[in-house]
């Protein structure tokens, strides 16, 4: 069976089953960085609570223009601090390709940039968890992201469909 084979299986599986039109065709760690610039004096006990900083992000490009097949990235920047000492710095960017078959092109955008990191997250999430844990501190457990939300502010800034700009 070829991988031309397969996906077509694959995306035939979905457009029977009602779901999306997305088919994941890989997903990666294509950056991690983990610093712990204080240590060890940062992994001491303290009954003072660090203060946690996240910052998301979600790229993405389409890999070829004749075929709706994207890389979407889902960017993690997490910083701790504890009275003004860095406590850790990380850095994620977890990727994906992602083939939109059958997907009408107007509904591209949303689905790149919400449902493909949607299917990411779970995994990003675990990584940060087990990063930060493996680098001495408690599991930096990242909440729910809204990435609808996060589209809306994206499209009110005149972030531009992918493949488009």
């Amino acid at each position: 069976m070829t991988e031309d084979t397969a996906d077509q299986g694959q995306e035939q599986q979905t457009a029977q089953a009602g779901a999306l039109p997305i088919v994941v065709h890989a997903q990666y760690v294509k950056d991690l960085s983990f610093e712990n610039p204080n240590a060890p004096m940062s992994l001491q006990p303290s009954d003072k609570q660090p203060d946690v900083s996240v910052k998301v992000d979600v790229q993405a490009r389409r890999l070829r223009q004749d075929d709706p097949v994207f890389e979407v990235s889902l960017i993690i920047n997490a910083e701790t601090k504890k009275d003004d000492q860095q406590l850790f710095l990380m850095e994620l960017t977890y990727g994906g390709i992602f083939s939109m078959r059958g997907a009408a092109e107007e509904h591209l955008h949303p689905l790149v940039m919400i449902e493909c990191p949607r299917l990411l997250f779970p995994f990003v999430r675990a990584i940060v968890a087990e990063t930060s844990r493996d680098g001495g501190f408690p599991p930096l457990m990242l909440q729910p992201i809204d990435f609808v939300e996060l589209y809306r502010r994206r499209i009110a800034q005149g972030d531009q469909p992918v493949g488009h700009a």
